[in-house]
C-alpha cells in the first residue's frame, strides 16, 4: 500500500517542464521493459495532493491491484495500481507491473438522521461558565488554570497557546447523573501571518476562527462540575 503510495505521488505529478525529473522518479517502480513514462506523452499538466492508500485487492499471493485515492483541484479521484510482489524468500520487493488507471471517488455516503437526546437546560446552565473556563485555559496552556476544571485524577494536556479560546458556541448536556457526556462545539481563534508593512488587506495576515466539536465526560462534585475527559465529538444530531 506505501509503494503504490508513493508511485502515485510521482505519477499523479507531471508537466513538460518535469518530464526529465518525472522519468528519473518513475524508474525507482517500474518493472524493466516499461515504457519510462509510462504512457504519458509529455504535454499536459496534472497534480495531485492528499495522497493516501485506499484500497486492495489481491490476485494471489504475488498480484494485487492497490487502489490510491487522491485529489485534484476540487475532484476526489482514485488511482489503481498493480503490484507484484516477490515474496520474503526473494527479499519482499514489489514492483508496478501495468498501466495504472484513474477513476472518479465514490460519492460521500448519505448520512441518515438521528434523533437528539433529551437535555437538561439545568445542567446547561451549571456547565456553561465551567466550559467556558476550562477551554479558556485548555487554549492558553495555564496549567494551574486548567487545573481548576479538572476532576481529581484527571490529567488533559493544553494546547500550550496554539490557539485562542474564541466562544462556546453551542453546549448539549443530555439527561442523566453525576456524570455525563456532554458535547461542546468551540470557537478557536487561530493565529494569522505576522503582520508586516505590505499586508494590507490580505487574509492571511488576519487570525481566523473555526469551529470544532468536542465530547466531554463530566463529573459533578458538590454544586460543580469538572472535567475527567475531551475528545473529538462523534457524529451530528437533530
Amino acid at each position: 500500500m506505501a509503494f503504490a503510495a508513493q508511485f502515485a505521488g510521482v505519477y499523479l505529478n507531471f508537466s513538460p517542464a518535469d518530464a526529465t525529473s518525472r522519468q528519473g522518479k518513475l524508474a525507482a517502480f517500474l518493472a524493466e521493459g516499461m515504457a519510462p513514462q509510462l504512457g504519458w506523452d509529455g504535454n499536459g499538466k496534472f497534480a495531485a495532493v492528499a495522497i493516501q492508500p485506499y484500497d486492495i485487492k489481491a490476485d494471489d499471493a504475488h498480484n494485487a491491484v492497490v487502489s490510491v485515492a487522491f485529489q485534484s483541484g476540487t475532484r476526489r479521484m482514485l488511482l489503481s495500481v498493480p503490484i507484484y510482489y516477490s515474496g520474503d524468500d526473494a527479499g519482499g520487493r514489489f514492483v508496478v507491473s501495468g498501466r495504472p488507471a484513474i477513476l472518479p471517488a465514490p460519492a460521500p455516503a448519505d448520512l441518515p438522521q438521528v434523533a437528539a437526546a433529551e437535555t437538561d437546560d439545568v445542567a446547561e446552565a451549571e456547565l456553561k461558565p465551567q466550559m467556558e473556563g476550562f477551554f479558556k485555559d485548555y487554549a492558553s496552556g495555564d496549567a494551574a488554570g486548567l487545573q481548576r476544571y479538572l476532576a481529581v485524577g484527571a490529567s488533559v494536556p493544553s494546547f500550550g497557546g496554539a490557539f485562542t479560546f474564541g466562544g462556546l458556541q453551542d453546549l448539549v448536556v443530555p439527561v442523566g447523573g453525576a456524570t455525563r457526556e456532554v458535547e461542546a462545539v468551540v470557537v478557536w481563534v487561530v493565529p494569522g501571518a505576522s503582520p508586516s508593512a505590505d499586508a494590507g488587506a490580505d487574509a492571511s495576515a488576519a487570525a481566523g476562527r473555526i469551529e470544532q466539536a468536542y465530547r466531554l465526560t463530566v463529573e459533578k462534585q458538590g454544586d460543580k462540575w469538572y472535567v475527567k475527559d475531551i475528545r473529538g465529538a462523534g457524529r451530528a444530531v437533530g
